[in-house]
């Protein structure tokens, strides 16, 4: 049996993220026969830029994050909020996925937005703004997954969300929606 391959975008850069924690969570939660794999070089790729994103010009970085998107069966973006919306790095990785114009490689591909964050709506806005821009970069939005888990840094002080009860029977149900939404292998 063919495995089904889930890409996650981490939007913290932070090691310790509780948002990066969440993509570990989602990781060890995985069923048997879905891949997880954390994309971990945000951090790298240059602003997008039209000026370099030409043949032979590509960054290394954001060709590798489209071959990453490419090769996968899903996305799953995990965002933080910053400032009350997405965080830069996860905003640039979805502009360098949107390109070509109408064939990038997130083009009507399933893709999911879950989160943490401090405050007491756990990112919600961060998540609707990441929807709305994988949305337009061409992304099969998965409008009603919805994992968004508040008061992170108190939440998630001594207990990893992998050992979280509630959180990891909401991860199953993203599993459950990434998988309807998927392409047959």
């Amino acid at each position: 049996m063919t495995k089904s391959k889930v890409l996650t975008l981490v939007g913290s850069l932070r090691a310790e993220s509780t948002n990066q924690k969440l993509a570990e969570a989602i990781q060890l939660n995985a069923p048997e026969q879905v891949d997880v794999v954390i994309h971990e070089s945000l951090g790298n790729i240059p602003f997008y830029n039209e000026d370099i994103d030409v043949e032979g010009k590509v960054p290394a970085a954001a060709a590798a994050l489209r071959t990453a998107a490419s090769e996968a069966d899903t996305v799953l973006l995990v965002t933080p909020e910053h400032n009350g919306t997405v965080p830069a790095a996860l905003k640039n990785a979805i502009d360098w996925l949107s390109r070509p114009f109408g064939a990038g490689a997130l083009a009507g591909k399933p893709t999911a937005v879950v989160g943490t964050a401090f405050g007491q709506y756990g990112g919600v806005w961060a998540q609707d703004e990441a929807r709305k821009a994988a949305g337009i970069a061409g992304a099969q939005v998965l409008e009603d997954v919805k994992l968004a888990v508040p008061g992170s840094m108190v939440r998630f002080a001594e207990v990893h969300p992998k050992d979280d009860a509630e959180v990891v029977e909401q991860i199953k149900d993203v599993f459950d929606a990434l998988a309807a939404a998927a392409p047959a292998a």
